[in-house]
């Protein structure tokens, strides 16, 4: 079964199968992964990247998707390409010569899923191809508001919604989604902390109680629930919380995503 997304921004892991260059990885983004795909074991005529170009067939095998806009899931790559000139990676353990390429990827990618920013988005770590599947390391556990799926996606048109609802059963609560996520955010803020104020800076809520039915809510299941998009949300959080996007020129981010 196809899962079908809108708004779809995501950052994938290639894994290379020719025999000369076996066990070679690439990281990118992608709006379209199985247009990207094509492109990539098309070659560089046909818009795939010029490391890949060549050296296929190339396997997409693990997509990390559900970021809130283009910028974040660039940032995001930026990092998992190089996560030794991230500000935010510059603790995690370099690659050591026994590990193998593919395994540094995904012990990489393992600890950004638990650094913020990236800790706080509602996002999805797909297998495409669940024979390539690792299990996390029990202390690199994704967090409970991240989802763990396989199989195939496919990006669709979004229809420019708006609002969310409550997930619970018989509970009808609609918000718009901006005012809800204020709401979960303003009790984030009251938290208390060896008494004192938690500082909270971020734009994003983890989680919540329904307004309507007072039970609990996850805000990346409110998220994946509507099939919807908070990049108007994140939008400021993104201009506030600078990182490596700075690397990137204004005309590759002016052009059309892959």
């Amino acid at each position: 079964m196809v899962h079908e997304i809108e708004n779809f921004y995501g950052v994938y892991l290639l894994y290379c199968l020719n025999e000369r260059y076996k066990g070679r990885t690439y990281i990118g983004f992608t709006v379209d992964p199985n247009r990207r795909i094509k492109q990539h074991n098309t070659g560089a005529h046909a818009g795939g990247a010029y490391k890949t170009s060549g050296k296929g067939p190339w396997e997409m095998v693990l997509i990390v998707h559900g970021f809130p806009n283009e910028i974040s899931a660039l940032r995001f790559e930026w990092a998992w390409q190089h996560p030794e000139k991230s500000r935010r990676l510059k603790h995690l353990t370099k690659k050591r010569k026994s590990e193998k390429q593919f395994d540094y990827r995904f012990r990489i990618v393992s600890e950004m899923l638990r650094t913020a920013p990236w800790k706080r988005l509602a996002l999805t770590i797909r297998w495409l191809k669940q024979e390539f599947s690792r299990d996390f390391d029990p202390s690199l556990t994704p967090p409970l508001h991240m989802a763990l799926a396989y199989g195939p996606v496919r990006s669709t048109k979004d229809p420019d919604e708006v609002t969310v609802s409550c997930y619970h059963p018989r509970c009808m609560m609609v918000s718009h989604i901006v005012c809800l996520a204020n709401r979960f955010l303003s009790r984030e803020r009251r938290v208390v902390t060896q008494g004192e104020p938690e500082e909270v800076t971020h734009m994003v809520p983890v989680e919540g109680a329904c307004p309507r039915c007072s039970q609990p809510l996850l805000w990346g299941d409110v998220i994946r629930h509507k099939h919807g998009c908070y990049q108007n949300l994140t939008q400021k959080a993104d201009e506030v919380d600078g990182e490596e996007i700075d690397h990137w020129s204004n005309d590759l981010l002016s052009q059309k995503p892959p």
